[in-house]
C-alpha cells in the first residue's frame, strides 16, 4: 500500500505539470487522449511493461524504443514528456501519471467517470441511457463511460461513480432477496 501511495505522491506533480503545459497549448483533450492511448498499451503490451519499469535498460535505449514506438501515435509534448521521465528515472510512474492527468482532465472539464460492468458488452444505445442517467443524477457537465464485462453478473449491470455504487445486476438482486429472507426468518 505504501509504495502504492509513495507512486502516486510522484507521479501528482509530473501530472499536474503536464497539465500546465497543455493547457498553455491548448491542447488538454489530446493529451487525455494520448494519456489513455499509453495507459492502454500498457495494459495490452507486456514488452512495453517491463521497458518502462525495466532499470536495467540504459535511458539512451529506453527514449529509442519508446520514441519508435510512440511518436507517430502521440502529441510532441507528451513525446517530450516522456523523453523526461526517462531522465530523470521517472517513466516507472508513467501509469500513475497518466491516471492523475485523467482525473485532472475530468476535474477540469466537471466530466465525472461512470465504471460500469455488465453480464454482456453494451451496445452504443445503452451505454448512451447509462451515460444520460448518470448525467440526470451528478451535477456534472459530462459522463465519462469505462466498460468492463464480467459474465459473473449473470444479466444486468453495476456503475460506480465515485463513492456511490448502483448495483442493477441479477446477482446483485439475487443477493438482496437472499438477505431480506435470511432476515425474515
Amino acid at each position: 500500500m505504501n509504495s502504492t501511495l509513495s507512486l502516486t505522491e510522484v507521479a501528482e506533480p509530473y501530472a499536474q505539470a503536464l497539465m500546465s503545459v497543455a493547457q498553455s497549448s491548448n491542447i488538454t483533450d489530446q493529451i487525455g487522449e494520448d494519456a489513455r492511448s499509453l495507459l492502454n498499451l500498457l495494459h495490452e503490451s507486456e514488452d512495453f511493461r517491463l521497458l518502462v519499469s525495466s532499470p536495467l535498460i540504459e535511458a539512451d535505449k529506453k527514449k529509442a524504443v519508446i520514441r519508435q514506438i510512440v511518436e507517430s501515435q502521440v502529441q510532441p509534448y507528451m513525446l517530450n514528456f516522456l523523453m523526461l521521465l526517462v531522465d530523470r528515472s521517472r517513466v516507472l510512474v508513467l501509469p500513475e501519471v497518466c491516471e492523475q492527468y485523467l482525473v485532472l482532465l475530468r476535474q477540469m472539464k466537471q466530466t465525472v467517470l461512470a465504471e460500469v460492468t455488465s453480464a454482456i458488452e453494451l451496445n452504443d444505445e445503452q451505454k448512451e441511457t447509462i451515460r444520460q442517467k448518470v448525467l440526470a443524477t451528478n451535477s456534472a457537465s459530462e459522463v465519462e463511460l469505462q466498460t468492463r464485462v464480467d459474465p459473473e453478473l449473470l444479466g444486468g449491470v453495476v456503475i460506480k461513480v465515485g463513492s456511490q455504487v448502483i448495483d442493477a445486476s441479477l446477482r446483485g438482486q439475487l443477493r438482496k432477496i437472499s438477505l431480506k429472507l435470511g432476515v425474515a426468518s
